[in-house]
């Protein structure tokens, strides 16, 4: 007997009836096409205007810091907003598939955005291996899967290390940061990225220390040029 694609709806739809996926951010039960948030709590999430124009907020962040060709963030961090639930979901609840769901957002404003049309790699930033078996899972990784599914370019994981395993950022000032980062990544065979294009994706930027850090190291490879794009600044 043929299995027809009406049975696995129904099939899906009786799932859905006793085991209903919810929103992240407001609870409510999720339609059939919704991914992780709701429809209204996603038009809510406060999107930055970094993608109009080069000069936005993001990229003054890193003047006179690392030389990049580009910086965006698509969404704007305030503490206890829907956004921190998703990022909390994402970072310390093996939240998997919001990487890939946040991911595919940001792939589409970077998609619509004419800075971003010449892109060689994808570089997630890397966690140290200590760290990312012990958390299970690198968040950066599933945002550049889901930014890969819309952009259609390569993920490289393979050529930016990290080779320290420095302490929390989050309660570092400035300076800390910057001093707890730098010489912490190194490259691995730096030929094959001569002149192309790099991504650097990371969830939620701060200070920028471990973005400019990365950046500057990838800066040291002949003609490569470097653009940043997060989920959120803060």
């Amino acid at each position: 007997m043929r299995v027809t694609n009406s049975f696995y709806s129904a099939i899906e739809d009786l799932i859905a009836l006793f085991y209903p996926n919810t929103c992240i951010i407001c609870g409510e039960n999720l339609l059939k096409k919704e991914e992780c948030i709701c429809t209204l709590c996603l038009y809510k999430l406060p999107k930055t205007d970094c993608f109009k124009q080069q000069e936005n907020s993001l990229s003054k962040l890193f003047w006179g810091r690392v030389r990049l060709q580009n910086a965006v963030a698509l969404y704007q961090f305030h503490k206890d907003g829907g956004l921190q639930k998703l990022i909390h979901e994402l970072k310390y609840k093996r939240g998997k598939d919001v990487g890939v769901f946040l991911g595919k957002q940001l792939g589409y404003a970077l998609k619509e955005s004419s800075y971003f049309r010449n892109i060689d790699y994808i570089f997630p930033i890397p966690l140290h291996p200590k760290k990312e078996k012990l958390r299970g899972y690198n968040q950066s990784k599933y945002i550049a899967k889901g930014i890969q599914e819309i952009l259609q370019v390569k993920i490289n994981t393979r050529s930016l290390i990290r080779v320290e395993n420095t302490d929390s950022q989050t309660r570092k000032k400035r300076f800390s940061r910057w001093e707890n980062m730098m010489n912490s990544f190194t490259i691995r065979e730096p030929k094959t990225l001569q002149h192309t294009h790099i991504l650097l994706i990371d969830d939620v930027v701060t200070t920028g220390a471990t973005l400019e850090a990365c950046a500057q190291k990838l800066l040291e490879i002949d003609g490569v040029r470097v653009s940043i794009s997060t989920i959120a600044v803060a």
